[in-house]
């Protein structure tokens, strides 16, 4: 099963299938994000993955920009996407936000947009609002709003592509029956152990692409239970990656690209950033797809317990 080192937007921009993720806000020291991207651009990676919730966009920035000078790469040749934050919901602050972002970023376009979330939080210059007893403060914006503020982007020069990400089959359904541009991609969460196979088939029947994150369940989060299941100790990927000579890490990169999903692992470590590239020698059989599968468990590790009393909650649904 041969897989294509690009996935194809319905406007025929070509994603880099592997791209660089950029969120390590709990584990990274300062500087450590524009290394990895450094690390990452040299490696070969010419797909960058951030967001303005992740505030290191200045040190995505500081990394693309270093290599651009330095001559690896020019700008025409990476694909860098970012996220609209929940607390930039009303259409004008769409793209108040994405110019303070290309400003972070050192760009003068994205090549894809992406909401975040559904859901929406109080406008201000706090990321995550709270109230006098810690809990969170929501906004309430109507999704389609808020897409035409993404439209707004788009012909304003700023973003190339827009799409959405962490969005139900509904939500997905209602942005596309009130698109004027239809949405392109979407960021979900996907991994052995949370196959997602559902909403994938949905949204690829409507013509979006699909991005996975999260592709090992990511084992280092700080809210992860005593009794989780822990992917990499799984007997069958263990089996499959001695067979290749793999490690479970590629084995689970291999999985999603054999589905024909971009990929944005992420890692401030040089040797994994590597490693997380070296996908393209090796490849899994359908008897090793199927055993994949069938660690399935619908485990879902991101779900955004701060907005779960919003209308917009997404996981209120089966997908």
């Amino acid at each position: 099963m041969s897989v294509s080192k690009t996935v194809t937007l319905p406007g025929g921009a070509k994603i880099p299938s592997v791209g660089c993720g950029t969120w390590t806000v709990w584990e990274a020291p300062p500087g450590a994000v524009c290394e990895a991207v450094k690390a990452a651009i040299a490696e070969g990676y010419r797909h960058i993955d951030c967001a303005w919730a992740y505030a290191n966009e200045h040190e995505v920035g500081e990394g693309i920009e270093a290599k651009i000078k330095d001559g690896t790469v020019a700008r025409g040749d990476l694909f860098v996407t970012t996220k609209l934050w929940d607390t930039a919901h009303r259409r004008g602050a769409v793209t108040e936000q994405l110019k303070k972002a290309l400003v972070n970023l050192k760009l003068d376009y994205l090549d894809l947009y992406l909401i975040h979330w559904p859901t929406s939080l109080k406008e201000g210059d706090e990321n995550f609002p709270q109230d006098e007893n810690g809990k969170h403060i929501f906004a309430f914006h109507d999704l389609l709003d808020t897409w035409k503020g993404m439209e707004d982007a788009v012909d304003a020069g700023l973003a190339k592509n827009i799409g959405i990400s962490n969005f139900n089959s509904q939500q997905v359904q209602r942005v596309i029956d009130g698109a004027r541009i239809k949405p392109c991609n979407i960021q979900i969460e996907v991994n052995p152990f949370f196959s997602n196979v559902k909403l994938i088939d949905f949204c690829r029947e409507r013509g979006l692409t699909v991005t996975a994150y999260a592709p090992f369940g990511n084992p280092n989060r700080p809210w992860k239970k005593s009794d989780d299941p822990l992917l990499f100790e799984q007997p069958i990927l263990k089996e499959i990656a001695a067979a290749k000579g793999k490690t479970p890490a590629q084995v689970c990169l291999r999985f999603l690209l054999q589905r024909g999903l971009a990929i944005v692992p992420k890692s401030v470590t040089p040797s994994r950033i590597k490693e997380n590239f070296q996908l393209f020698d090796f490849e899994l059989s359908e008897a090793e797809m199927k055993q994949l599968f069938s660690l399935n468990r619908d485990f879902r590790v991101y779900e955004q317990d701060i907005t779960i009393d919003h209308p917009e909650y997404p996981f209120k649904i089966p997908f």
